[in-house]
């Protein structure tokens, strides 16, 4: 790849390329660490396929990352779109350093990381959605209905939790725009805390309960649930936090409807990635894995909705 990259790259990094690995991890996107003109970076380019229909391009997502650069968000500095590599889109960024594997990070996680989660998402919050006109909002419950349909199999756990938060989201809030996978496992940290925000691809308009919410879903709390907050802490302080810099106010009953929802979509996003395994699209045994794991969540979400009652 080293050639693609070099004529990829072409007059936007003054130097050759020197190296080209593949990193480890992406379910749906490559990242190749690239040494060229004596810069760090990071080429992300699109794999075998994606986890849910409303999927950004990679150009789109370029975009998206700059609009946060922009806006003072921790992001990595976004250099240039590419376009087709190889036949695959792609972009390159600056190269970060810090710890994103989940199972690590909340091992020993850094002190005020569950602040410094509140302070970046209401950056995020805060990009004018005039900026991205290409962001889209739609009826998240029906797109996930739609979703589960196309997997061809009765997944009755799923349709009840599906309808119990259809009955339950509140639509009183203006939208903005959302990151759309804010959790642990994609943000960079180091000893001091938050690094970098990364991974913009299901950015869109939304309640922001949804982003606030969606790193208390216990799959990403990476066998630490004892701490709700992405295995790393309590809840309520990053509530606060975030209150305090917006002026949202927001109760345990909403998060909770968010929380399901949570579960519910990455029960649907498990085995929507499985069927690309299944359908011979992209042989992968992370793939097929993937595919077991949505009944972790049925599970969960039957017993937060049982709770609730």
């Amino acid at each position: 790849m080293i050639d693609a990259f070099a004529a990829a790259l072409g007059d936007i990094v003054a130097g050759p390329v020197e190296r080209a690995v593949l990193l480890a991890g992406g379910a749906s996107k490559e990242a190749w660490a690239v040494d060229a003109g004596g810069r760090e970076l990071l080429i992300r380019r699109a794999a075998g396929g994606v986890i849910h229909l409303a999927t950004l391009t990679l150009e789109q997502e370029f975009e998206v990352l700059r609009a946060a650069h922009e806006a003072g968000v921790k992001v990595p500095e976004p250099i240039a779109y590419l376009g087709e590599v190889e036949g695959r889109e792609a972009f390159v960024m600056e190269r970060i350093r810090g710890e994103t594997i989940g199972r690590r990070i909340v091992k020993q996680p850094p002190p005020g990381l569950d602040l410094q989660l509140a302070e970046e998402l209401a950056k995020i919050h805060a990009i004018p959605r005039e900026r991205l006109p290409f962001l889209e909002q739609g009826d998240a419950v029906a797109r996930f209905y739609e979703e589960l349909d196309s997997v061809g199999e009765p997944h009755p756990a799923i349709e009840l939790g599906l309808h119990w938060v259809k009955e339950r989201l509140p639509a009183h809030r203006e939208p903005v725009v959302v990151h759309g996978d804010w959790r642990i496992g994609n943000i960079a940290v180091d000893e001091h805390g938050l690094v970098a925000v990364l991974d913009w691809e299901f950015a869109h308009l939304s309640d922001p309960i949804e982003d606030l919410a969606w790193p208390l879903v216990r799959a990403w709390r990476f066998g630490a649930d004892e701490r709700h907050l992405g295995g790393i802490g309590d809840v309520e302080p990053y509530v606060e936090r975030y209150a305090e810099l917006t002026g949202r106010e927001v109760d345990l009953d909403e998060l909770l409807v968010w929380e399901v929802f949570g579960n519910v979509k990455w029960a649907i996003g498990c085995l929507t990635q499985s069927r690309r395994h299944l359908n011979s699209q992209e042989r992968s045994i992370e793939l097929a894995v993937l595919g077991r794991l949505a009944a972790e969540m049925e599970y969960e979400l039957l017993d937060l909705i049982d709770h609730a009652a």
